[in-house]
């Protein structure tokens, strides 16, 4: 790029000062990572039930299912909100390592991993928003679930416990 000597005209610095105060204007924000315009409305497609080891339902919660590879890929991206008693449960065609992530996830998560039985393989509580680190099961699952952080804890859900759950048109 070569500059001229000629010079600026005060028509040319107002330009030049008008887009600076736009671009400084467009890069302020209070939340880290990148800002979610309009928060994406959730949209139950069934319920599921935790289970303890003794058959006793410790809480039910409405879900959202991403079955397609868009509907996966797209998670928990760009929501502001999730319910307390909502999540959102991916499901695979056959049981397998999974790895998730939080790119573009501005709600911090509890992520349990589950097997082709329900059995909850293991737990990742309090995931970082905006994190590209990958988040792992310890074996093989065949549904992930996602629910608010904090989540787990507040009902005591361990690796101990399973889970059911339909499909129902709400």
């Amino acid at each position: 790029m070569q500059f001229s000597d000629r010079k600026v005209t005060p028509k040319g610095r107002f330009v030049v000062m008008l887009a600076v105060m736009s671009l400084i204007g467009c890069s302020k924000s209070d939340q880290p990572g990148p800002a979610v315009a309009t928060d994406i409305e959730f949209r139950p497609d069934g319920i599921l039930d935790f289970i303890r080891p003794d058959s006793s339902i410790v809480t039910r919660i409405g879900i959202e299912i991403a079955e397609s590879v868009e509907a996966q890929a797209q998670g928990l991206m760009y929501r502001r909100s999730l319910p307390d008693r909502g999540g959102m449960m991916f499901i695979d065609q056959k049981p397998s390592m999974r790895s998730f992530w939080m790119k573009n996830t501005s709600l911090s998560l509890d992520i349990i991993f589950v097997d082709e039985f329900g059995e909850i393989v293991n737990i990742v509580k309090r995931t970082t928003p905006f994190s590209e680190d990958f988040i792992l099961s310890t074996g093989p699952a065949q549904y992930v679930v996602e629910v608010r952080a904090g989540f787990t804890d507040k009902f005591s859900i361990t690796e101990l416990d399973r889970i059911t759950w339909e499909r129902r048109s709400f």
